[in-house]
């Protein structure tokens, strides 16, 4: 029987259905190899690959003896891969695996349940969730067996002495990045180069049969062995750390240098912060302070608190300068050792007044050494004004006070010096005696150790070498001479009044028995908060080198804000002579002979001190061995003068004999 019209058409329609469905098939088929294809190749690839990073580990930072200071630790890295997280059959599944991988983790973790679930959620084919965790903590998530969760041997920094050298060292990043100091100058050679490990699998982690394992090998980084001394940084930390207890300072900063080859043998500031934990602050109240402020008030307060203010931060040196005016004045031959100075009390420049600290009791006629001694602001206004601005400014250059060192540290910053068009008589009359200038610690530190060095000026260092895994050097920094700042001649002639300073004038609180020191010590006011004027703080500094037949190391000390009596020989000078002290004979360096046997005498004379400044006179005293005592309210003056001893000058006394001053 024929099939009817109505058959047929229904036939025709199934058959038109048939083809439509094929078409849409098609089109899909196509839609999905042509348009779609390398999306969706590259989904496939992602959730195929397992991409697994293989962190190279950093390299250590050596003291110059071979010490350890920074070292990389083995820990584990917790990874999550998304797509494996959701990999499930249905929706509820996939969300579920997602909520039991959040939750576990953040508690695991100690993170928040919703960044947790953000990172798990993301379209990417590998998270990183936590890196530095331990080898507990890495055992109980892999206990928990969790889809999509992987974790990875990894390293993390670690310092073994805490604070040591903090503000040296710097700081790196939760991923092992330089963030500060040593870490991040020296980051390019730490850091190495990370590998990787590339492998094929199915969902289930299975390795697929088809696809090439590759591995690439980490390259560690290279190792950086410093000019720091392990043992002199300790004194030089223990020093400063008395000093700031002894005074109240905001801080107390000091630089132990190799006049020589500009070796940073030690670098330190108060207060400190521990390396393992530096964005926790060891001062307790300062912890609580801290958890109140903003996010963005942290962040500055973190960077303060990292700064080191030894090379980025700028200070007024007062009468440690004059040490750089008496230099230039001798290597232009405006003055010489037997040239003498009247000072009257004041002297006037340009129509204006400035007066000697000692204006009611003027320090006379007087030559070039006993005016260093004296620190006698009117002789180094003649001497500037002498100078002229020209040459004065060009000497500065040459001692590197005009630009920066060169230092290999992060940030370094550069002096504030009045402009040479503006600064006019009276501004040249000041900074010849070391008042509206301010300079890095480094600077004034480097310019000065060239006196020890024949006159040559030294770039300072921090690095001397870089090795790798084995201890094998791969390159070397030599010590590099940046120029003849001053002649043999001048540098010898400075060394020579630098030691009559502390043998018998205001420095003698930086004496060292048995060794021949010289130094200067300087006050200088600090610049009020509105920098219209100047405050009743006071930056408060003393620096010395030692041994002068043959200087092998320079010392600067500078307090910071000290409470109470603020004189650079009673806050500064102690702690320069003690690093000096422990240092010297760390060092091996011998004694001279006839400054042993003038130690080995019982008994000393007292000097005449009467006319003398208390802080020159407590720095006379301390040459000779002696202590002293005061009325403390005078002693809160500024800078009284002496009108009475007791014992009286002549007296034969006990060395360390307490010797009393009245106003």
């Amino acid at each position: 029987m024929a099939p009817s019209n109505k058959s047929k058409k229904n036939l025709i329609l199934i058959l038109g259905m048939v083809f439509l469905c094929m078409l849409l098939l098609c089109v899909r088929l196509g839609w999905i190899q042509i348009v779609k294809g390398d999306e969706l190749t590259d989904l496939a690839t992602q959730q195929q690959t397992r991409d697994t990073p293989i962190e190279a580990e950093r390299g250590v930072i050596y003291d110059t003896k071979g010490n350890e200071l920074a070292v990389s630790v083995t820990c584990y890295t917790v990874w999550v891969r998304p797509t494996d997280v959701k990999a499930a059959d249905s929706k509820t599944e996939r969300k579920g695996n997602v909520e039991k991988v959040s939750k576990a983790l953040a508690e695991i973790l100690d993170i928040e349940y919703d960044d947790v679930k953000e990172m798990v959620s993301r379209e990417q084919s590998i998270v990183k969730i936590k890196k530095g965790i331990d080898k507990d903590t890495a055992d109980k998530i892999r206990g928990e067996k969790l889809p999509g969760v992987e974790i990875s041997e990894d390293t993390k920094r670690s310092y073994p002495l805490g604070a040591f050298a903090a503000h040296t060292l710097g700081t790196v990043t939760d991923d092992n990045a330089g963030l500060s100091g040593l870490e991040l100058e020296y980051n390019t050679y730490l850091s190495g180069v990370a590998g990787r490990w590339i492998n094929y699998t199915d969902t289930s982690g299975n390795r697929l049969s088809y696809g090439e394992e590759k591995y690439y090998q980490a390259e560690d980084g290279y190792g950086i062995v410093t000019t720091i001394d392990q043992v002199i940084q300790l004194y030089t930390e223990k020093a400063i750390a008395d000093v700031h207890k002894k005074t109240s300072a905001d801080r107390v900063m000091a630089i132990v240098m190799n006049p020589k080859t500009g070796d940073i043998l030690a670098m330190a500031q108060t207060p400190e912060f521990d390396l393992n934990d530096p964005k926790t602050p060891l001062d307790k109240d300062e912890q609580k302070a801290l958890k109140k402020m903003s996010e963005e008030e942290q962040v500055a307060y973190w960077n303060k608190m990292w700064r080191n203010s030894l090379i980025s931060d700028v200070y007024e040196p007062g009468s440690t300068f004059k040490l750089l005016t008496t230099a230039i004045a001798l290597e232009e031959d405006i003055a010489t050792m037997d040239d003498t100075f009247h000072c009257s009390g004041s002297v006037e420049v340009s129509g204006e007044t400035i007066h000697c600290w000692r204006s009611e009791n003027p320090h006379g006629t007087q030559n070039l050494k006993q005016a260093v001694g004296n620190s006698c602001n009117p002789v180094f206004i003649n001497l500037a004004t002498k100078i002229g601005i020209d040459l004065f400014y060009s000497h500065l250059d040459t001692f590197g006070i005009t630009g920066t060192t060169g230092v290999d540290f992060p940030g370094e910053g550069t002096a504030l010096l009045q402009s040479r068009d503006t600064a006019g008589p009276v501004g040249l009359a000041t900074i010849g005696f070391g008042q509206g200038v301010a300079v890095t610690p480094i600077q004034l530190i480097t310019a000065i150790s060239s006196f020890g060095n024949d006159g040559k000026l030294m770039k300072p260092r921090l690095v001397k070498e870089l090795v790798d895994e084995n201890g094998k050097t791969v390159e070397e920094y030599e010590p590099e001479v940046v120029r003849q700042a001053v002649s043999q001649d001048t540098a010898s002639e400075v060394l020579d009044i630098m030691e009559y300073v502390v043998a018998e004038g205001g420095g003698g609180t930086a004496a060292v028995e048995g060794y021949r020191v010289g130094g200067k010590t300087g006050t200088a006011n600090k610049i009020n908060e509105s920098g219209t004027g100047y405050s009743n703080d006071t930056y408060s500094s003393c620096i010395a080198m030692a041994p002068m037949e043959d200087p092998q190391i320079t010392v600067l000390v500078i307090v910071d804000s000290p409470k109470g009596v603020h004189y650079g020989s009673v806050t500064a000078a102690p702690g320069v002579q003690k690093i000096l002290s422990d240092t010297l004979r760390y060092m091996n360096i011998s004694p001279d002979d006839e400054s042993e046997k003038a130690a080995e005498s019982e008994k000393v004379e007292v000097p005449d001190v009467v006319g003398q400044s208390v802080s020159d006179a407590i720095g006379i005293l301390g040459g000779a061995s002696l202590k002293y005592d005061t009325d403390k309210d005078a002693a809160k003056e500024e800078d009284f003068i002496v009108t009475k001893q007791y014992p009286a000058a002549g007296t034969k006394v006990k060395k360390g004999s307490r010797i009393y001053l009245y106003k």
